[in-house]
C-alpha cells in the first residue's frame, strides 16, 4: 500500500511540473550541439564541449530561485563543502538572442569555474516568448540575491560574485553588473532584503550597447524590447549598459570573437573604465566565429581566461 502511495505521488508530481512547462512558451533551439552543427561546416576541426563531473565537486540542478507564476529555477556548482572556507561566486548567464538558449548551455563552464574554487549558479530566466523587457534582468538581479540569502549553504562570499554572460547573455551580464541596486531594475521577485551588486563582470562577444553607431541589433532585439529602436527609443537606451559605466563599475573582462558587430560599444566603454582606472581586460580570439565557447578548440583558453581574471579581481 506504502509504495502505491510513493508512486502515486511521484506520478502527480511529473504531472504537475510538465503541466507547468506546458504553461509558457519555450524556444531551447540554440544549444551546443545547434551551434556546433552549424559551426562545423566552416570549422570542420571543431568539438562540441561537454558537461564533465569533477571529483571534490557537488552539484545541485532545478533548484528554484524564485517565482513569476511559476518556479524559476538555477543549477549550482561547488567544492565540496569543508571547514569554514569562503568562495567566491559567479552567475553564469546563457545566451540566445533574448529569446532562446538553455542552461546546460553554460553547464560546462560552471563546472571548471567550480573546479578552481568557485560557486557557480546558471540560472533560468524568462525570454521573449514567454515575457519582455524588463523581466530578463528582474529575475536574474533575484538570482543574485537568491546567492546571498543561501550565503551559508554554499560558504559564499557575498563580497566577491561575478556574472559572466555569452552573447545575449553578455549584454544581460553587463547590464546587471553596471546598474547596481538601481531600483527600477531590480523588480519584486524575492530576497528583497539582499543586494543584487556584482563586483565583476565577464561579458563573452555580447554588445554593451543597443543604440551605439555600431549596434546593428534587429529583429531579436525588437522581440524582446517590445518594439524597433525608432518605435520606442527610449527602452532602447534604457537596456544599454554603456549608458550606465561610471566610476562604481566594476571590473570588466572582454572575450571576444573576430566578429566585430558583437563588440558594439566595448571600445566606449573600456574608455570610460579607463578614465576612472578600473581594472579591464580583453581578450580577442583570432579567426572566430560567434558561439566559440560552445566548441573545442576555443573552450579552453575562454574558461583560462576567465578564471585568470577573477583571480586578479579577487585576490
Amino acid at each position: 500500500m506504502k509504495k502505491y502511495y510513493y508512486t502515486l505521488l511521484l506520478l502527480i508530481i511529473i504531472i504537475k511540473v510538465k503541466a507547468q512547462q506546458a504553461d509558457y512558451p519555450r524556444d531551447t533551439s540554440y544549444s551546443i550541439r545547434s551551434a556546433y552543427l552549424k559551426l562545423k561546416k566552416h570549422y570542420p576541426e571543431i568539438a562540441p564541449i561537454s558537461p564533465k563531473k569533477t571529483d571534490g565537486i557537488e552539484e545541485n540542478y532545478d533548484v528554484p530561485y524564485a517565482n513569476v507564476g511559476r518556479d524559476l529555477t538555477l543549477d549550482i556548482f561547488h567544492p565540496a563543502l569543508k571547514g569554514d572556507k569562503k568562495y567566491p561566486g559567479v552567475l553564469l548567464i546563457f545566451g540566445g538572442g533574448w529569446s532562446s538558449g538553455e542552461k546546460a548551455n553554460q553547464v560546462p563552464m560552471a563546472q571548471h569555474l567550480a573546479a578552481n574554487g568557485y560557486v557557480a549558479v546558471v540560472p533560468e530566466y524568462r525570454l521573449s516568448p514567454e515575457a519582455q523587457y524588463p523581466a530578463a534582468i528582474y529575475d536574474l538581479k533575484a538570482a543574485v540575491r537568491w546567492m546571498r540569502a543561501h550565503t551559508e549553504t554554499y560558504q559564499l562570499d557575498t563580497n566577491k560574485i561575478a556574472v559572466l554572460g555569452c552573447s545575449a547573455g553578455a549584454q544581460l551580464a553587463t547590464l546587471l553588473g553596471v546598474t547596481g541596486a538601481l531600483k527600477k531594475l531590480e523588480g519584486d521577485e524575492g530576497y528583497l532584503e539582499h543586494s543584487s551588486t556584482i563586483q565583476a563582470i565577464v561579458n563573452i562577444d555580447g554588445i554593451v550597447s543597443f543604440v551605439h553607431p555600431e549596434a546593428e541589433e534587429g529583429k531579436y532585439a525588437a522581440k524582446w524590447l517590445g518594439g524597433y529602436k525608432n518605435e520606442i527609443p527610449e527602452v532602447w537606451k534604457e537596456a544599454s549598459p554603456l549608458e550606465y559605466v561610471g566610476r562604481t563599475t566594476p571590473p570588466t573582462l572582454f572575450i571576444n570573437s573576430a566578429q566585430s558587430r558583437f563588440h558594439a560599444g566595448r571600445d566606449d566603454m573600456i574608455k570610460v573604465l579607463d578614465e576612472y582606472h578600473i581594472y579591464n581586460k580583453v581578450h580577442t580570439l583570432e579567426g572566430t566565429p560567434h558561439s566559440f565557447w560552445l566548441v573545442h578548440p576555443w573552450f579552453e583558453p575562454t574558461w583560462k581566461y576567465t578564471v585568470n581574471f577573477l583571480k586578479a579581481v579577487f585576490r
